[in-house]
């Protein structure tokens, strides 16, 4: 079983297309290939974490919209850390978990990591480095070394495992405000 993580997807928003110049002709096309992205990588074994903003747009307020693309995700099991444009259709979704914030544990050292929509300065376990994963943000900041933009418009619209993150937060700078709030803590690069 592989943990498999993404943010943003947006499906069915025509708007995000121009917002975050994605290279798609229509919000049909940008689903198919994020559906294509996803199958091309989650297994049947494998839980997907979707770290906010499943659908948006006013096919995000149908519920047979939504629950079609829900119908159509990869994986075994599959949660959403529910971000701001995550509308009651989605809510009402069968996900196997719904939080605003998770601590999943996944890597070499099973370390418990923070799932949040947003970016984070601290969480917990992150003196122990753990990694904090987000969204939100789209192409505007990929993170800092130990927090984490898990969005498909900064991994070419596909889910990523915890390995290609933590290589990721290697080549990645010190958040700046990192020694404001935990001033003895060591390196947090895992």
């Amino acid at each position: 079983m592989t943990n498999w993580y993404t943010a943003d997807p947006h499906f069915g928003h025509e708007n995000v297309i121009s917002f975050c110049k994605r290279p798609f002709e229509s919000a049909e096309e940008m689903d198919n290939t994020l559906l294509q992205n996803l199958w091309s990588k989650v297994g049947s074994d494998d839980d997907l974490w979707i770290v906010g903003d499943f659908a948006f747009g006013p096919k995000a307020r149908n519920p047979s919209y939504v629950e079609g693309i829900f119908k159509e995700l990869p994986g075994v099991r599959k949660h959403l850390i529910v971000g701001n444009h995550d509308l009651e259709p989605t809510l009402a979704l069968p996900w196997d978990s719904i939080a605003h914030l998770a601590e999943v544990r996944d890597g070499p050292h099973n370390q418990a990591h923070t799932l949040c929509h947003y970016p984070m300065i601290t969480w917990n376990h992150a003196r122990r480095q753990a990694l904090q994963l987000f969204g939100h943000v789209h192409n505007n900041w990929r993170g800092s070394r130990n927090s984490i933009n898990v969005g498909v418009d900064v991994w070419d619209f596909f889910p990523v495992r915890f390995e290609e993150i933590a290589e990721r937060a290697r080549s990645l700078p010190l958040n700046k405000h990192w020694a404001d709030v935990e001033r003895d803590a060591k390196d947090p690069t895992p």
